[in-house]
């Protein structure tokens, strides 16, 4: 026998004890599947996983399936917040020394939701094999009565209802009809701008952000899901012929493209963390300064929910991904390779005809807006930079001059809200939520979608060092840059300090001089916070600015 044959006749027979032969004639082919019973978007990933191995299996490689961890911001939301950013750094890391362990020869990436496809693309960055994606399609749009809903209507149903507008019991059905089955909630949040990002960069099949998840007739998983699965699984294996590798696909110029994409479709601020963080991965910079330059190129060509009443099921019926690429194409780089053998030119001229975006995907001619969704703020309150979402905030709050309402914490906010205690015209600032400081960088989107639903988003703004989502509208301000728990100007603001904001100019400033600030800051208390012993108190030891990416360093 062969040396080779001997010393691997322990892991042979480990293998035969999972039902695996042939180890060492095939190629393996890792699949990281993060299923969980916890995430609508991830419930039905094991049976999609199923036909990705199917695939691999028809192609002659051998699948080996394993699971990661995955978190659902929405349902943490108010509870469990602090862990989802982190989380980001335990997937990264779960792919990456599984894959290194296994000695993997290519990879297959199974995720949907908002830190999980940031963390598995993180993890390809470091192994560089060849990677595919598959995303696991849309939920399904709810109904109640004629008005059609997704999950961010939830979050400004609670607004609604605290107000008086609606009842508990209309709350009730809004909160089943607007969540009907399993798939990635059908707004423009931070889980559907990485599902388009995805597809963008040729990582995954054409149409596999859009796709349906269920067959709305049968209830099951929809059969072009099926099918994008299978395909993925066998163009996995033909891929390690190409010697095509995921830095052969995603290079600085792809991330920029990526940006382009992002800003095009008033995506989710979320992005300026977790395209950073991939950056960083493959030795790159994505600065605020690139963000804010490359929107300014970039004209806004989609507005879906919360943003306008169009859902990401109407992208997908005015031809998806391809056809906005196809939009764009003129300041992107599509002259490139995808992870599947194909080239982005070849796949975005087969997008379907402009018959089919009336309404949905605008005209570079006839833009939404001039520039696109993400604006990146700068001032005394922000010298390293602040993001806002501001495709979704309306004409009037474009320019706000508001006194500052403080508060050291989100539930404070929360509070405050629900009592009722907001006067039109405040600046609610929320500090101590940054990445240190939080620890893990809250998401605030359930504080700001209430204040939507209370009717205040024409009249109140917020300010935080946390985060805020894609399905975030309103005049909504977040990574503001340094955080308070660093010493950041914020943790020197005090009720009624006069606060302004200035989108098309590009700044967030407090009407103090600088001397004030300075002095105050030397007086600044943070509140005493106990972090709990363990990954985030680790987490609050090594992790960096919002700004670079909020990367473990």
């Amino acid at each position: 026998m062969k040396k080779r044959e001997l010393t691997g006749a322990y892991a042979r027979g480990l293998y035969h004890a999972c039902g695996i032969d042939d180890v060492e004639d095939k190629p393996l082919v890792g699949i990281a599947n993060s299923w969980s019973e916890l995430v609508p978007g991830h419930i039905h990933l094991g049976e999609v996983g199923a036909a990705v191995a199917e695939g691999v299996r028809a192609a002659g490689g051998i699948p080996l399936a394993f699971g990661t961890m995955a978190l659902c911001d929405g349902i943490v939301q108010g509870r469990g917040m602090q862990a989802v950013l982190p989380s980001r750094d335990l997937i990264a890391a779960s792919v990456e020394l599984t894959a290194r362990a296994y000695g993997f020869d290519a990879l297959i990436c199974l995720a949907s939701c908002d830190k999980i496809v940031p963390g598995m693309l993180m993890a390809a960055a470091r192994l560089d094999l060849p990677t595919l994606f598959v995303t696991g399609g849309l939920m399904a749009e709810g109904w109640w009565g004629e008005r059609r809903l997704v999950a961010s209507d939830v979050k400004e149903a609670i607004g609604r209802a605290n107000r008086g507008e609606i009842t508990l019991a209309a709350l009730s059905e809004i909160e089943r009809a607007a969540c009907p089955g399993p798939g990635v909630c059908n707004m423009m949040g931070t889980a559907n701008t990485m599902c388009v990002a995805v597809e963008a960069a040729g990582l995954s099949l054409p149409g596999n952000a859009t796709v349906e998840a269920i067959d709305p007739q049968s209830g099951e998983i929809s059969m072009d899901l099926r099918s994008l699965a299978r395909s993925a699984g066998a163009r996995a294996v033909e891929a390690l012929a190409s010697g095509v590798s995921f830095r052969d696909v995603v290079t600085a110029a792809v991330l920029r493209d990526l940006v382009a994409v992002t800003q095009a479709i008033g995506g989710s601020t979320n992005l300026v963390l977790h395209l950073g963080a991939i950056a960083a991965e493959l030795g790159h910079t994505l600065t605020l300064e690139d963000w804010d330059r490359i929107g300014r190129e970039t004209p806004l060509l989609v507005k879906l929910k919360p943003a306008s009443s169009r859902s990401v099921s109407d992208l997908r019926r005015a031809g998806g991904v391809r056809a906005l690429l196809k939009e764009l194409s003129p300041q992107l780089d599509l002259c490139r390779p995808t992870a599947y053998g194909s080239t982005m030119a070849r796949v975005v001229s087969e997008a379907e005809g402009r018959g089919l975006l009336e309404g949905v995907i605008s005209s570079r001619a006839d833009p939404l807006a001039p520039t696109g969704g993400i604006a990146v703020l700068y001032g005394n309150l922000a010298p390293a930079g602040a993001v806002i979402k501001a495709s979704g905030v309306d004409l009037a709050m474009m320019h706000h001059v508001g006194p500052a309402r403080v508060f050291d914490c989100e539930e404070d906010v929360r509070e405050c809200l629900l009592g009722g205690r907001v006067q039109p015209g405040d600046v609610l600032v929320v500090r101590y939520e940054g990445p240190r400081g939080g620890p893990g960088m809250r998401e605030l989107s359930l504080p700001a979608a209430i204040l939507v639903g209370m009717g205040l988003a024409d009249s109140v703004a917020m300010v935080t060092d946390g985060r805020f989502s894609g399905a975030t509208r309103g005049p909504c301000v977040g990574h503001v840059c340094p955080e308070a728990a660093l010493g950041g100007p914020l943790a020197a603001l005090c009720d009624g300090d006069v606060i302004e904001i200035d989108i098309p100019a590009r700044t967030l400033s407090v009407r103090l001089s600088d001397d004030e600030i300075e002095a105050r800051m030397r007086q600044a208390v943070p509140p005493s916070r106990e972090i709990p012993a363990g990954f985030l108190r680790l987490y609050a030891q090594r992790v960096g600015p919002a700004s670079g990416g909020a990367v473990l360093c």
